[in-house]
C-alpha cells in the first residue's frame, strides 16, 4: 500500500473538515491510510499526492468517494433502546395531546446520520406501532447522511436475517417481508414504513438545508463526537432552528452538549428539549 506521509494526511484532514466537519486527529492517520488506499487502488493512482490533486482538480465528483470512506457507519435496529422507550412513554403521548388539541396531525421528524437505515425504520416502526388503527395521522420521517452508499442501502431496505436480531419477531412480521431469489436469507422493509421515510443525501455542514419545515424531534446520533466543539456549536444551532417548540433533540450515548453554546435545555442524558 501507498505511503501517507504527514504532509498529505494534513492535506486531506483539511479537506474533510472543511467540507464535511469530521476532525481527523493524528491518531486516524492509519485508518486514512487504510480506507483511502482502497480508493488509490480502485483508481489506479499511484500515490496519496497524486490521489489529492485527482479529487481537488480533476474529478471533483470522487469527493462524494473519499467522504464514503472516511464516514463511519456502525448502526442498528433500535440501537440505544431507551430513546425508543422515550418515544413511547413520554414524547409521543405529550405530542399527541398537543396535536390533537391543536387539530393537527402531522408529525414530520429527522433522522439526520440515518446510515444504512435501521435508525429511521426502528424509529417509523415505533410511530406505526404507538398510532396503529389511527390512519389519520400524517406521519414523515426525513432520513439523511452524507454518504451515498449508505442512503442507497437504506433506500433498497433490505437486511440480512441477523442485522434483525434487536427487532422484535412480531415486528418483522408485520413490517418485513422475507426475500427470495437474489434476497434469499434477507428481510425487506414493507411499503407500510416505506411510505412514511424519505432519504436524501445532506451535508449537516451546508449552509443550508434544502427544507423550512421544523421538525418534531430529531435524531443526530453518533454524530457529534466526530465535530470539533466549534462544528458541534454549528450544527446544534441549526438544529435547534429547524425544531418546533417543545421539539427534542437525541444525541449518541457517548455525546453531550457540554461546552456547546445552546439554548436547549437538557432533559436526560443525551435527550434536548426546546422550549
Amino acid at each position: 500500500m501507498a505511503n501517507l506521509s504527514d504532509k498529505e494526511f494534513k492535506l486531506f484532514s483539511e479537506l474533510v473538515y472543511s467540507a464535511i466537519g469530521i476532525n481527523l486527529g493524528s491518531a486516524k492517520k492509519e485508518l486514512v491510510r487504510t480506507r483511502l488506499g482502497k480508493r488509490l487502488r480502485a483508481l489506479k493512482i499511484p500515490s496519496f499526492k497524486e490521489y489529492y490533486r485527482y479529487v481537488t482538480n480533476e474529478n471533483k465528483d470522487e469527493l462524494t468517494n473519499l467522504f464514503d470512506a472516511i464516514s463511519t457507519n456502525l448502526t442498528s435496529f433500535f440501537r440505544e433502546d431507551r430513546h425508543f422507550h422515550f418515544l413511547t412513554s413520554r414524547l409521543l403521548p405529550d405530542l399527541e395531546a398537543k396535536k390533537k388539541k391543536m387539530g393537527d396531525k402531522t408529525i414530520r421528524v429527522w433522522s439526520s446520520a440515518c446510515s444504512t437505515g435501521e435508525e429511521p425504520y426502528s424509529i417509523a416502526i415505533t410511530m406505526a406501532e404507538y398510532f396503529k388503527g389511527e390512519n389519520d395521522w400524517d406521519i414523515k420521517i426525513l432520513a439523511t447522511d452524507i454518504s451515498t452508499k449508505v442512503i442507497d442501502v437504506a433506500g433498497k431496505g433490505v437486511y440480512r436475517a441477523d442485522r434483525l436480531k434487536t427487532v422484535p419477531p412480531q415486528a418483522i412480521k408485520k413490517y418485513f417481508t422475507k426475500g427470495r431469489a437474489e434476497n434469499e436469507g434477507s428481510y425487506i422493509v414493507n411499503d407500510n414504513l416505506r411510505k412514511m421515510v424519505f432519504i436524501r443525501r445532506i451535508n449537516l455542514l451546508a449552509q443550508s438545508w434544502p427544507f423550512k419545515r421544523q421538525f418534531d424531534f430529531i435524531f443526530c446520533r453518533n454524530v457529534l463526537i466526530y465535530f470539533d466543539k466549534y462544528t458541534q456549536s454549528k450544527v446544534v444551532s441549526n438544529f435547534f432552528k429547524h425544531l418546533q417548540k417543545n421539539g427534542y433533540l437525541f444525541l449518541g450515548h457517548a455525546e453531550s452538549l457540554a461546552g456547546v453554546n445552546t439554548p436547549l435545555v437538557y432533559i436526560q442524558p443525551t435527550i434536548y428539549l426546546k422550549k
